[in-house]
């Protein structure tokens, strides 16, 4: 999925669940930020004065480690075992955990035992960010399902087309190329150009497919437990039903959380247009249009003003709060040096999502070994 759901989606049914403006906006920013997480390693000017903040000392150097939660997907230098494992499987493909061999096992499916069971712990806990982070991995089961968060033979597809639709009208940032070559041409040729320029890594030779909520679309995969090029289709696959299929499930969930934490709940707010949401959710719209459509919904239907900061996503937002010399260019890697705490630093949302994350792999790790699936760290 995309911002238009991790954000805003996940913004507007907070609401109208009954979440107060603030808390729907900690747990949308939480989702989203899971995305935009990339930095992976910072190192403090200095130990900070609080020693309640937790450091780890690294050659001499205060630092955090191991929060990020994506990393650059085009750049070859990411693509190893670690990154794999703790960004890309834990918080974007969280595996199924059965079947008949360890790529099989990494496969993720809707709705995994693995993320059911760290947003029933999540649900519990007083953290909006934690909820955040969670629904997020919990919201890509249903986008991301067949695919495997690892370099591996479950992510080699072929004959991937879309069903209706034709790529350059819909693309976005889709390869445009490949795109037009894959319609009723060779497949066969395109399969081959596809393999030799995209490696079989998420969803990655799917290009963005599952992720556009409006689009039907089809692929062929090796069935086989051996892998041996024996191939079938998947059927037409609809993601408007896979798209409200998780937004029904997630507003049950967002209900039950504020059953267990009503102090977050609007008392003031009252809403029952639901089928305006899950028709915003898969509106056949490309990326900006799909992100304007949202606000506008949620200022039409009194969810939000115009001027509330809730209502507009800034990835910065966290990191300027945070660190007192945050500069966009410096931030914007994967290791920071120098860096300057904020006086609030303890309190920011920032440090509480890097709390969260931890959180969130511990669990993830420890769910992955009680269901048979052990993955080395």
């Amino acid at each position: 999925m995309k911002i238009d759901a991790h954000y805003y989606a996940v913004l507007a049914f907070c609401r109208a669940c009954g979440f107060k403006k603030e808390s729907a906006g900690v747990v949308a920013y939480a989702s989203q930020f899971v995305d935009d997480a990339k930095i992976n390693h910072i190192v403090l000017e200095k130990h900070p004065k609080n020693k309640d903040i937790k450091v780890e000392k690294i050659q001499g150097q205060f630092s955090f480690l191991n929060m990020a939660t994506c990393h650059t997907y085009t750049r070859v230098k990411t693509f190893n075992y670690s990154a794999m494992t703790h960004n890309t499987c834990a918080f974007h493909f969280v595996p199924r955990c059965d079947g008949p061999n360890f790529p099989r096992k990494l496969k993720c499916k809707q709705e995994s035992p693995v993320i059911l069971d760290i947003l029933k712990d999540a649900k519990k806990e007083d953290d909006l960010i934690k909820l955040g982070i969670v629904l997020h991995a919990y919201a890509d089961t249903f986008s991301h399902q067949g695919f495997s968060g690892l370099i591996s033979k479950v992510n080699d597809i072929k004959k991937c087309k879309t069903i209706g639709s034709k790529p350059w009208i819909w693309a976005d940032k889709l390869p445009r190329l490949v795109a037009w070559l894959r319609e009723g041409r060779d497949h066969d040729f395109i399969d081959q150009l596809t393999d030799t320029i995209i490696p079989g890594y998420g969803h990655g030779q799917a290009m963005v497919y599952p992720d556009l909520p409006y689009l039907r679309w089809s692929y062929e995969y090796d069935f086989t437990d051996e892998f041996s090029i024996q191939y079938k289709s998947t059927g037409e696959i609809d993601n408007r039903k896979r798209f409200k299929k998780a937004f029904e499930r997630i507003k049950v969930h967002l209900q039950d959380y504020l059953k267990n934490h009503p102090k977050y709940v609007d008392d003031q707010l009252q809403f029952d247009e639901f089928p305006v949401l899950f028709d915003t959710l898969v509106a056949k719209k490309n990326d900006n249009q799909r992100i304007k459509n949202w606000k506008k919904v949620m200022v039409d239907h009194g969810l939000f003003l115009p001027s509330d900061t809730e209502y507009k996503y800034h990835e910065d937002r966290w990191l300027k709060a945070a660190f007192k010399n945050f500069e966009k260019k410096k931030f914007h890697r994967r290791k920071v040096t120098g860096v300057i705490l904020s006086e609030e630093f303890e309190n920011s949302h920032w440090y509480q999502y890097y709390n969260g994350v931890k959180w969130y792999k511990e669990k993830f790790f420890g769910y992955c070994k009680d269901y048979g699936l052990e993955i080395p760290r």
